[in-house]
């Protein structure tokens, strides 16, 4: 067996195909026109993607709408346009001009738990974006310059990122979750010259101080000359005199008019930072024009969106997925989007499904490991609510356990609602593999089919195509255009990273295998691969038949090295709230996945561990890195600045001692 091939060990026979009612009102309607579609994307990407970006405005034609020296792509060359102006002037100078572009809905902060709401409509939206990106020109803000966005998921996040777009700075947003540290190392590696960022967020009830990790980070980065903050919570802040600004202040005398800068279509949009396994975080950068056509055709298919969609993606904006499908991909469409501050359990594990039922939201769009939360809270909380409005679902992240998505078909979608399991990253900008939602019959677990234009395989290691149902590496073979143009500031790190490791292909770092369908089941990253006598793993498919318990609410499983067998397998295992952790349960869990998939991928009862919670990052991936350390007892290295919560490693390294 080649090094590159994964044991693939979990088996999966439902099936769920489209209503025919859903199919008949779809923007795509049968696997026939995907097919046909897909055949044009992949034979004749030129004429494909040249006809599909005709939908925008272009202030200047291309001259040529590919262009490929790898790893090196240019979508459009020639052309002029500007993604502001195509969120927003586009839809403002039409019959969309009142409609609501965004709806914001405050985290609860009073004891009577009643929260703000705004309601912001396309011509406002122009309005207040163009009025700050004049506040920003004022502040000697111009095109090419870098700027920080660390803020709350509050409208002026939104307003500042669509302002950047709009005079040509490149934004780079930070979670509003990180540390002062992680907001130091961003600044440092692009340069910042600016921080937009708010007094403070609200997060379960607490405040985070912002404005204090700013102050602390800008401290050590010369390069910052002006901090605008946001008044959210008003609790009191330093204001450093001649650098920091209060953004109403400066709003007030600013004109509501700002004409959107024509950007070449390669030119930067934004830098956004993901953790590597070094101590320093990559900053993956993307320019205009293939992003906003990758943004907006996926968007608009992805999701079938419709003119009287309410669609809520929960991502916040500082992941790549609040970038392409909270914000852009869905102003690009028209459509109205939803934008939440607060966690998904405050003031109760209900939260979301409120919110759904108050403003008949159709479209809901969050992670796994979301997913897995909610079963682990139980469905009582679901069931309270109606959920009626929902029209079709999705999922984004890691890869979605069986289980999990039946119990999200099931609890969530009534039985009714198609599920769109995307598959994507930070680099890729927009969805590779996913569903059409009125065409592709889904399966529990598989991302299915590739989206229009990407060209993706499951190789060996010299870049062969392995046979149906044999696991190895997941690359792309051509160019798309909403790829990664680079790593900020380091093209070798790009080259080595994504392009060295099989020749003249991107390869993703996952393993995944192909099945007789031809669906994609994606495995997980290739770090999470183990060798276990002699059969590699992916730990996915060991995770998947652990949650398919039905006490157990999410699992990890990583390897630590074994004398005997090479690898043994570890995992750490999260329980339904109730539930009674032991040796009697361990031993059921060890025959549960003998059962499911087989002897081999057995845990040892002494290497199942029982957590209250994982460590995961803030955009809620479980940080297997870091159990693998665990695992093995040595020490937690590398980059920990995207961890959400530090407490839980502590009390992880506590119970291994």
């Amino acid at each position: 067996m080649s090094q590159s091939d994964i044991t693939s060990v979990l088996v999966e026979h439902r099936r769920f195909p489209p209503s025919a009612a859903f199919s008949k009102q779809a923007h795509i309607k049968s696997m026939a026109q995907y097919k046909k579609m897909y055949a044009e994307s992949i034979k004749k990407p030129e004429v494909f993607f040249g006809r599909v970006a005709k939908e925008l405005h272009w202030f200047k034609p291309w001259k040529k709408v590919l262009e490929w020296k790898e790893p090196f792509a240019k979508w459009f060359v020639g052309a002029k346009t500007n993604l502001s102006y195509n969120c927003l002037d586009r839809h403002a100078n039409s019959a969309r001009r009142n409609k609501i572009a965004l709806i914001w809905e405050g985290e609860p902060v009073d004891e009577a738990h009643i929260s703000h709401t705004r309601n912001i409509s396309y011509d406002s939206l122009l309005r207040q974006t163009c009025q700050f990106a004049n506040v920003l020109k004022s502040l000697g803000v111009k095109k090419g310059d870098r700027v920080m966005i660390y803020m709350p998921m509050i409208p002026e996040a939104a307003f500042a990122m669509l302002a950047c777009a709009r005079i040509g700075a490149v934004h780079s947003v930070i979670f509003g979750g990180f540390s002062a540290e992680a907001v130091k190392d961003r600044i440092q590696d692009c340069g910042a010259s600016a921080v937009i960022t708010a007094d403070g967020g609200y997060r379960r009830g607490s405040v985070i101080e912002l404005k204090k990790n700013v102050d602390a980070a800008v401290a050590q980065c010369p390069t910052i000359k002006n901090v605008i903050v946001v008044k959210r919570t008003g609790q009191p802040v330093h204001m450093e005199s001649g650098r920091d600004h209060w953004w109403h202040e400066l709003q007030q005398n600013a004109s509501y008019e700002c004409k959107a800068e024509p950007m070449d279509s390669e030119d930067p949009l934004f830098i956004l930072y993901t953790s590597g396994s070094t101590g320093k975080p990559k900053g993956i950068l993307h320019t205009t024009g293939g992003y906003m056509v990758g943004s907006y055709l996926t968007t608009k298919y992805v999701f079938d969106l419709k003119e009287d969609d309410t669609y809520w993606c929960t991502a916040d904006i500082g992941w790549v997925t609040g970038h392409t499908y909270t914000l852009y991909g869905a102003l690009l469409n028209g459509a109205t989007s939803l934008i939440y501050e607060g966690a998904p359990n405050h003031p109760g594990p209900d939260r979301l499904w409120q919110i759904i039922d108050k403003f008949g939201v159709t479209i809901f769009y969050t992670a796994p490991t979301a997913i897995r939360a909610f079963i682990k809270w139980g469905e009582q909380h679901v069931l309270k609510h109606s959920l009626k409005s929902l029209r079709l679902l999705g999922t984004v992240g890691e890869p979605i356990n069986p289980e999990a998505w039946m119990w999200y078909h099931t609890v969530i979608g009534k039985k009714r609602c198609p599920i769109v399991d995307t598959w994507w990253q930070t680099e890729t900008g927009a969805a590779m593999l996913t569903p059409l939602p009125g065409v592709t019959p889904t399966k529990p677990g598989t991302a299915t089919l590739p989206f229009f234009g990407v060209d993706i395989a499951v190789v060996n290691k010299e870049g062969k195509e392995v046979p149906p149902n044999v696991g190895g590496l997941l690359v792309i073979r051509k160019p798309w255009p909403s790829m990664l143009r680079g790593i900020y500031g380091d093209p070798e790190r790009y080259k080595k990273q994504y392009w060295s490791e099989i020749k003249g292909f991107y390869f993703t770092g996952d393993g995944a295998r192909r099945d007789k369908d031809g669906y994609f089941w994606v495995m997980g990253r290739i770090d999470d691969v183990v060798n276990v006598a002699g059969h590699r793993l992916g730990t996915m498919e060991v995770e998947s038949a652990l949650v398919g318990h039905i006490k157990v609410a999410e699992a990890a499983v990583v390897a630590r090295p074994d004398d005997l067998r090479g690898q043994a397998l570890v995992a750490f295992v999260t329980l339904k709230t109730g539930q009674t952790p032991g040796d009697a349960l361990k031993d059921e869990l060890r025959a549960h996945v003998g059962k499911e998939i087989g002897s081999l991928a057995k845990p040892d009862a002494a290497d199942i561990r029982f957590t209250d919670s994982l460590p995961k990052t803030r955009s809620g991936k479980i940080m297997r890195r870091l159990l693998r350390e665990i695992a093995s007892g040595g020490e937690v290295k590398g980059d920990t600045t995207t961890l959400e919560d530090f407490s839980i490693l502590a009390k992880l390294r506590t119970d291994e001692d």
